[in-house]
């Protein structure tokens, strides 16, 4: 049996800043791009993985939550707790400046951890938490 990372969800809290960053900044592909009503969902992924997707979603759109729920989740994305990611690139140092460029919040820069890996933290423009690790040459 295999089995796969098909698509996996992070919050947006702006589209259009969102589609900018996953697109221009990291060059992820536009998969689709869904409206209904004032809500949009943005299916972006690498081209090199066609398989494996991230839908940026409108947080807390689900009827059954209440506003209470919808509150909190809302203070969880600001805070950058609520979703997050790891990436991996074969070219670190040219991605972490790429980003950085990009003005999102930098949460560490590229550094050897004491695990083995080199990675960099920041937060995308909705808040969540996307760390990259180098790949293995």
């Amino acid at each position: 049996m295999k089995i796969n990372i098909h698509v996996t969800f992070l919050p947006h809290t702006d589209p259009e800043a969102s589609l900018a960053f996953y697109r221009d900044t990291l060059g992820f592909e536009v998969r689709n791009d869904v409206g209904y009503e004032d809500m949009r969902w943005i299916t972006v992924g690498s081209p090199n993985q066609p398989d494996t997707q991230i839908v940026l979603t409108p947080p807390a759109v689900d009827p059954g939550l209440t506003d209470d729920e919808r509150r909190v989740i809302n203070e969880l994305i600001a805070k950058g707790s609520y979703a997050g990611a790891v990436l991996a690139t074969d070219d670190l140092q040219a991605l972490f400046e790429r980003v950085e460029a990009s003005g999102v919040e930098i949460l560490q820069e590229p550094m050897e951890q004491d695990w083995g890996a080199r990675d960099f933290a920041f937060r995308d423009p909705a808040g969540n938490s996307i760390r990259v690790q180098q790949l293995p040459a």
